[in-house]
């Protein structure tokens, strides 16, 4: 089985110093081989062991992948959970954390959105106004033009006299 870098680290942290730990005791808990331990252990004093293998950590990865992580997470059962976490390089509290992150993420969005349509509503009403306004103005100059046209054809223009 492949173990997430994360993983590996925090499992290789236990044994080294300042803990000290015993193999045997590291294994029992993780549920990791001695074996596997113990090539991690020469990996590391040959320094061919990568720290980086190219896997993103938890903080680096996009929302989506998160919310595709989050929702995998959903539909795990409680005993399958520990070796998906494993598997994908991320704790249980990163979860909690990116669930957190998305819920946040969806308010500010909602707000955002408030705050925009409440905007548009008042400069929608401003140019109503507007348009009142000038409807009113227009519709009065038209009765002034009518009423123009009216007094010149009963009394004429003012030139003819």
């Amino acid at each position: 089985m492949k173990y997430s870098t994360g993983f590996r680290n925090s499992v290789l942290k236990k044994i080294l110093p300042p803990e000290n730990r015993s193999i045997p005791e590291v294994s029992k808990e993780t549920g990791v081989s001695e074996q596997t331990l113990r090539n991690w252990l020469l990996k590391l004093k040959n320094d061919s062991l990568n720290p980086e293998d190219g896997e993103l950590s938890p903080e680096q990865r996009s929302p989506s992948e998160k919310m595709t992580l989050l929702l995998e997470s959903r539909s795990l059962a409680p005993d399958e959970k520990g070796m998906w976490l494993r598997k994908n390089g991320i704790h249980s509290e990163h979860l909690v954390l990116w669930e957190q992150e998305l819920r946040d993420q969806v308010n500010d969005k909602a707000n955002t959105e408030k705050e925009t349509i409440k905007e548009q509503k008042k400069k929608i009403k401003t140019l109503e106004k507007e348009l009142e306004r000038k409807e009113k103005a227009l519709a009065e100059m038209a009765a002034l033009m009518v009423l123009k046209k009216k007094a010149e054809a009963i009394w004429g223009e003012k030139g003819e006299d």
